[in-house]
């Protein structure tokens, strides 16, 4: 619901951080896997109890999966860049909440199942509309020049980061927060469904 709004503002000085990147001679897919590599990292330190740092570390990979695209654009965007983006993004969409249930299985275990099981439904619903919206041919820059099709909900990235670090301020409220959060997955990933009855139901 935020990242279109935000855009406007983030997107042009990681357009030039990317194009200084590039210049260095690193390549976008780079740039996401060391996303991906804080991202890993600030769950190990959820499970080790070193919640600052696991901040550090979520902003850390947000600004490179944010600067992976500034680089591509510079550079070029292809398939695979895109590819391998989205499968970083949900590893570490899920590594977070798995973190947070081995920080405390008896405790987490249930609310973090559920957690997951929101994100699944919902990725599912994301990836599919996807998938039919190439098929259709269909475009759109709302999110910026992406490789696949995004459709806007009610929870987005922004959503899901701002989530993340409530939960290392306030560990001790994951269950509650856990529920809350993944009912309105559930409910992102049911207007998606309804949104993709409309608009392929011919």
């Amino acid at each position: 619901m935020l990242d279109r709004h935000l855009r406007p503002y983030i997107d042009p000085p990681l357009d030039r951080l990317g194009g200084q990147v590039a210049r260095l001679g690193l390549s976008a897919n780079g740039v996401t896997l060391a996303g991906l590599g804080f991202g890993l990292a600030a769950a190990g330190a959820i499970v080790a109890q070193y919640f600052a740092l696991a901040i550090l570390l979520i902003l850390a990979s947000r600004l490179a999966d944010g600067l992976d695209g500034a680089v591509a654009r510079a550079q070029g965007v292809t398939d695979f860049g895109g590819y391998l983006d989205i499968t970083c993004d949900y590893v570490f969409y899920a590594a977070i909440p798995l973190a947070f249930v081995m920080l405390d299985p008896g405790a987490h275990g249930v609310a973090g199942a559920f957690l997951l099981l929101s994100f699944y439904v919902n990725g599912g619903s994301f990836l599919g509309f996807a998938i039919l919206a190439e098929k259709a041919r269909m475009q759109s820059n709302t999110h910026g020049t992406k490789s696949l099709y995004f459709t806007s909900g009610l929870l987005e990235g922004t959503e899901t980061i701002l989530f993340f670090l409530i939960l290392c301020l306030l560990p001790g409220w994951f269950v509650p927060l856990a529920y809350l959060f993944g009912g309105l997955c559930l409910l992102t990933a049911g207007a998606r469904v309804v949104l993709a009855a409309r608009t392929f139901r011919g």
